[in-house]
């Protein structure tokens, strides 16, 4: 960080490069990177830790790291990332472990934070890079469902979402349910107010949706769930809107198999996978154009796909048809171009494995948390004025 002058005098990295110039280079380092450079000075501390530049770096930077996250078993979580030319994996614990353990189940993600379920009825988000986190309890939703079942809602439909609304510069946290007489309902928790809303709004029937704690994919500013068990594809994708507060539908490829299909996003498009028939390829369809039915546009791999390398291929996971396990890179065609053999491969349970790109963008109570310390050094320092 210094250097000696010829006089004697040391010389810090600032002198020699501009403060302009040292926020350009950080907006080219992957953002774990980062993470670690917050420790070698309080002006790279300051810098790194800026809102204004974690929005620049999560929006603009060519450096963005997406990593695959999944949970290993009900308290340990595996964080793998991937490029055309590098792979690495890490063990994460999420926040909030009690004894006995707590399951935790992977409901969603958004701008760098994870949404897990936890046993009872606990709501977290978490952001793996930062630490930051938050619990919040939906109880109250249990006691309305007048679940027989103490901890429980009465009937089990949970669909959970998570996203962000722009306009409000607000997270949302979304739980869809059922009531003991078969009726649906949706509440909303803001993480800028700390509160939960009973949103007055029309739920679509949800059928096909047989199991607890479906998770939602955000993206273009709304919520998307697709059933676990698909009996039409007309209407198949459910969504809803953060900004309009409303539901809407998209139908699914006529010649989708119906059989556990998954939402995912590829390359920025909206995507849908499921098994093939013949259970050794997967078939993926991309829907390029957003609400588009005639852009869906299907490939096959020989695994499950995750998200797209810089040079467009896809990578995925799972087995080939020659028996071997781990993560992959195929062509649009199916060709396989690369296997990480270094990685190692633990098929996770029937939650999904959530696809997310790394920040260090702050919660909105982190941000009022710091100004209120702000303002309490202020006061402290502050003389006193005489009577």
């Amino acid at each position: 960080m210094e250097k000696k002058h010829q006089n004697g005098k040391s010389k810090s990295i600032h002198d020699i490069l501009p403060l302009d110039l040292i926020h350009i280079i950080f907006l080219r380092v992957p953002i774990r990177h980062l993470a670690r450079l917050r420790c070698v000075s309080k002006l790279w501390c300051s810098l790194i830790s800026n809102r204004d530049f974690a929005e620049l770096h999560f929006h603009h930077s060519p450096a963005a790291t997406k990593a695959c996250f999944f949970m290993k078993n009900d308290t340990m979580a595996d964080l793998v990332y991937l490029d055309d030319n590098d792979a690495s994996q890490k063990e994460v614990c999420p926040p909030f472990r009690k004894k006995p353990p707590s399951v935790f189940l992977v409901v969603g993600s958004c701008r760098g934070f994870i949404l897990f379920h936890r046993d009872p009825h606990f709501l977290v988000v978490w952001n793996p890079l930062t630490g930051s986190s938050k619990r919040i309890s939906y109880s109250h939703i249990v006691h309305r469902s007048k679940s027989p079942v103490y901890g429980r809602i009465a009937n089990n439909v949970y669909l959970h979402g998570f996203g962000y609304d722009a306009s409000q510069d607000d997270y949302l946290l979304l739980v869809a349910w059922c009531d003991c007489e078969g009726q649906y309902h949706l509440d909303c928790f803001s993480l800028r107010t700390n509160s939960w809303i009973n949103l007055d709004v029309s739920v679509p029937k949800l059928s096909g949706f047989h199991y607890w704690h479906c998770g939602g994919l955000f993206f273009n500013g709304a919520v998307h769930w697709v059933p676990w068990d698909l009996n039409d594809y007309r209407d198949a994708i459910v969504i809803f809107d953060l900004m309009q507060m409303t539901f809407s539908t998209i139908s699914a490829p006529e010649q989708l198999s119906c059989s556990y299909p998954r939402v995912a996003l590829l390359g920025g498009c909206l995507a849908l996978s499921s098994p093939n028939d013949d259970c050794r390829n997967t078939d993926v369809w991309v829907m390029k154009e957003y609400k588009v039915h005639s852009s869906w546009t299907l490939y096959q791999i020989p695994c499950k796909p995750l998200c797209l390398s810089s040079n467009r291929d896809i990578i995925g996971r799972g087995y080939t048809s020659c028996g071997k396990t781990g993560y992959f890179i195929y062509n649009v065609r199916g060709d396989l171009l690369k296997h990480f053999k270094d990685l190692c491969c633990q098929l996770p349970r029937r939650e999904p494995i959530i696809v997310y790109t790394e920040s260090l963008l702050p919660l909105p109570g982190d941000i009022k948390d710091k100004d209120n310390k702000k303002k309490m050094k202020k006061e402290i320092h502050m003389p006193s004025s005489s009577p």
